[in-house]
C-alpha cells in the first residue's frame, strides 16, 4: 500500500483557485493601473500650479503616487489568489519607514512649502524679517525661501523654519512707518510753530505718503528744549532711503526758522541735561 507524501496531500487538500479569483485578481491590477495613470496626471497638474515647486520634484512626487497605487492593486490581486500579503505589507512598511527617516527633512520642507504657497503669507518681492534676517523675497521653492538682505547677502531659509519661526511681513499692508527724533532748543510756547515746520518739511519729501498724516508727538519738554518724535509713512521697501532725506529736510527747515536742533533716526533715551543744550 503506497503512501502519499505530505507535500502532495497538502496541495490536494488546499482549495483550488477558481476562474472568478483569477478574474478579480486581474481586474484589481488593471483598475489599479488605470487609476495610477490618472492619479499621476492629477498630481502633476496640481503641483505645477503651485509656485516654487520644481518640475523634477513634481514628477518625482507623481511617480511615487502612481507606484503606491500599483502596489496596492497588486497586493489586492494576490489576496484574491489566496496568497498571504503579510510579508509584502511588512516589506512595504520597512521600506516606507526607511524612506521617511532618510527624507524627513526634505519632506518637512516640501510640506511646509506647499503650506506657504497655498496660504500666501508671503510672495516674491515682499520684505520680510525671519530668523534674524531682513530682506526681500527672491524665490519660493520646494525646499526653502530665498531672500536677499539689505546688505546684499542671499539667504536660503528652510520652509519648515519659516512656519516654526515668527514671520514679519513688512510689505503686506503696502506701507510702513518710520520714526525720527527731533531735539530742538526752543521754548514750549513755540510747539505749534515747530510742529507745522516739521510736518511741512516731511510732507515735501518725495516718497513720504500723503494719505497718512505726519504725526509729531512730544516726548519731553523743558524750559528751553523740546524733544519730539516724528512719525511718517512710506513704501515698505524704501525705509533705508527715505529716512535720510526726511532728516535733512527737517534739519534745514528748523535751521531756516532759526531753531537750533538735533535730528536723528536713532531714538535713544535722552539724558537729563541742562536746558541750554540741544
Amino acid at each position: 500500500m503506497s503512501t502519499i507524501p505530505p507535500e502532495v496531500s497538502d496541495f490536494l487538500a488546499s482549495p483550488t483557485i477558481s476562474g472568478w479569483d483569477l478574474a478579480f485578481a486581474a481586474a484589481s491590477i488593471v483598475i489599479a493601473w488605470i487609476v495610477s495613470v490618472f492619479a499621476k496626471k492629477g498630481t502633476l497638474a496640481v503641483l505645477r500650479k503651485l509656485q516654487g515647486i520644481t518640475e523634477g520634484a513634481a514628477i518625482l512626487t507623481a511617480r511615487i503616487v502612481r507606484y503606491a497605487i500599483l502596489l496596492i492593486g497588486i497586493g489586492i490581486g494576490f489576496a484574491f489568489l489566496g496568497a498571504s500579503i503579510q510579508p509584502l505589507i511588512a516589506v512595504a512598511l520597512i521600506v516606507g519607514a526607511v524612506i521617511v527617516l532618510a527624507l524627513r527633512g526634505v519632506s518637512n520642507n516640501f510640506a511646509a512649502g506647499i503650506v506657504l504657497q497655498t496660504r500666501h503669507p508671503i510672495k516674491v518681492g515682499d520684505e520680510i524679517a525671519v530668523a534674524d534676517y531682513v530682506g526681500s523675497v527672491k524665490e519660493l521653492n520646494g525646499r526653502s525661501v530665498v531672500i536677499v538682505t539689505r546688505d546684499g547677502r542671499t539667504v536660503h531659509i528652510p520652509n519648515a523654519q519659516m512656519l516654526e519661526s515668527p514671520l514679519v511681513n513688512h510689505s503686506e499692508l503696502g506701507h510702513r512707518r518710520s520714526d525720527i527724533q527731533v531735539r530742538a532748543a526752543a521754548p514750549v510756547r513755540r510747539l505749534d510753530e515747530l510742529t507745522a515746520v516739521i510736518v511741512d518739511a516731511a510732507h515735501a519729501v518725495e516718497g513720504v505718503h500723503k494719505r497718512e498724516p505726519v504725526a509729531v508727538l512730544v516726548q519731553g519738554a523743558e524750559a528751553g528744549r523740546i524733544t519730539l518724535l516724528v512719525r511718517f509713512w512710506h513704501h515698505p521697501l524704501t525705509a533705508p532711503t527715505i529716512v535720510s532725506p526726511v532728516i535733512t529736510a527737517i534739519a534745514l527747515a528748523l535751521d531756516k526758522a532759526g531753531v537750533r536742533s538735533t535730528v536723528t533716526s536713532e531714538i535713544p533715551t535722552p539724558p537729563l541735561t541742562p536746558s541750554a543744550e540741544v
